[in-house]
């Protein structure tokens, strides 16, 4: 039970200082406040299941800085790539597109963003792990156990409402009898501006996003 309370502290750990660079390179480049991610608490679960993986899969083998920095790549590649590729299929959007840059695959991952996270889980080896290992080892067990069953609970509910909105917002993609995908995502746009803060929550954080329909529409294929 312990071992299970430390990785899940370190999940959400992670989760949350993604959330805080991915809050921090939308406030230098924009210069204003953006909560990024999917869910609506402060966390991307993806930095927190990259960590894990990082931690788990390689953390025992050091030695090599290269080995390190290549295999961090491919873990960090792959998860972005499976991660868009679900939410595509999920919810028929779009997050994020890297079509337009050199050195991509299906747009779902490039080298731009490859490198930067091969470096950032090269410093989470050998600097930021031993940190967090050892102030979650500070905390005593049983504070260890309330901490995570507590977090969990909140991932769970804000996974819960989010997939909601997420769902809301994919019937009304479905509902759009037009063909026209680009009049489609005006026309959801205008739908999630039409609507709460938790729509909005989602069109500031993927500004970007671009609906993807599938199926069969007014009996045509798309």
């Amino acid at each position: 039970m312990n071992i299970i309370a430390k990785y899940t502290l370190y999940f959400f750990i992670y989760s949350f200082v993604g959330w805080l660079l991915e809050i921090l390179c939308k406030w230098i480049a924009q210069k204003r406040f953006i909560n990024r991610g999917f869910l609506i608490g402060p966390i991307c679960p993806i930095y927190g299941y990259g960590g894990l993986g990082i931690v788990l899969l390689i953390g025992r083998y050091t030695s090599d800085i290269l080995a390190v920095f290549l295999k961090a790549i491919l873990i960090c590649s792959l998860l972005e790539y499976v991660t868009s590729y679900l939410m595509e299929k999920l919810f028929h959007v779009r997050w994020w597109d890297y079509s337009k840059k050199r050195f991509q695959i299906n747009g779902r991952i490039c080298l731009e963003t490859m490198i930067p996270f091969g470096l950032l889980s090269c410093l989470i080896i050998y600097m930021v792990h031993p940190a967090i290992e050892n102030f979650v080892n500070v905390v005593p067990i049983w504070l260890q156990i309330i901490f995570a069953c507590l977090l969990v609970l909140i991932y769970i509910i804000d996974n819960i409402v989010s997939f909601h909105v997420m769902n809301k917002m994919k019937t009304e993609i479905k509902r759009q009898t037009i063909d026209n995908t680009e009049m489609i995502q005006k026309s959801i746009l205008e739908w999630i501006d039409s609507n709460s803060t938790l729509y909005k929550h989602i069109k500031n954080a993927y500004p970007k996003f671009k609906i993807k329909i599938v199926g069969e529409r007014n009996g045509k294929s798309v």
